[in-house]
């Protein structure tokens, strides 16, 4: 099924999932613009209950090849509360940025956005083929833009308070990078509120 803010032209039922991603794992629509060249990095499995959206791969990811393999992954399975055994389970939870290579780095030496080319080219043509999801995370600005559209809040903090609000299917979360922190810090209702509930879900779901 189409999600909200993607193509609808993606190729008929008829092809597998196995195609669509070898299809995917092939692209190499952007390459001029990719530093280290196309390396598509996501995980899928038609039986996933959980799907994460995150942003595009750092430096080690591409290197590796295995999504949120960091600090940043290290910090969102704390928030999960799942280790790295059922984290990377591809039959319960599917991993689908809104990148999939490493896009380089910006003029202060952070990473640059992920490509835009790459979800409408790609989401609904793989995420059609995942019928068992029960939550999608969206983490960070770039996913929440994408699938939540006008019903987003003004700014990156409103969206991830308002989590409720976009439930069952969706649930916003900040990235997990270290430039958050500070937000984290001044915003103790994530981790009083928001993040035990998100242990709940994910712990219903999975189990």
């Amino acid at each position: 099924m189409a999600r909200p803010g993607e193509r609808h032209d993606a190729p008929a039922q008829a092809e597998t999932l196995a195609e669509a991603a070898a299809a995917a794992r092939a692209c190499a629509a952007c390459a001029a613009h990719l530093p280290l060249g196309p390396r598509p990095v996501f995980r899928l499995d038609p039986a996933a209950r959980l799907l994460i959206v995150g942003q595009a791969p750092g430096t080690r990811v591409h290197e590796t090849g295995i999504p949120w393999n960091d600090a940043s992954g290290d910090r969102l399975r704390a928030w999960l509360g799942l280790d790295r055994d059922r984290f990377y389970d591809a039959a319960r939870i599917a991993i689908v940025p809104m990148g999939f290579c490493y896009p380089g780095t910006d003029a202060r030496g952070g990473d640059r956005p992920p490509r835009p080319e790459c979800a409408p080219l790609w989401h609904a043509r793989l995420l059609r083929h995942l019928p068992a999801l029960g939550l999608t995370l969206l983490v960070g600005s770039y996913a929440q833009r994408h699938y939540l559209a006008a019903r987003r809040r003004a700014s990156l903090g409103e969206t991830v308070r308002a989590w409720r609000d976009y439930l069952p299917a969706y649930l916003p979360l900040p990235h997990p990078s270290w430039r958050n922190t500070a937000w984290l810090k001044r915003n103790p209702w994530f981790d009083c509120d928001l993040v035990p509930d998100l242990r709940a879900r994910v712990g219903a779901l999975l189990d």
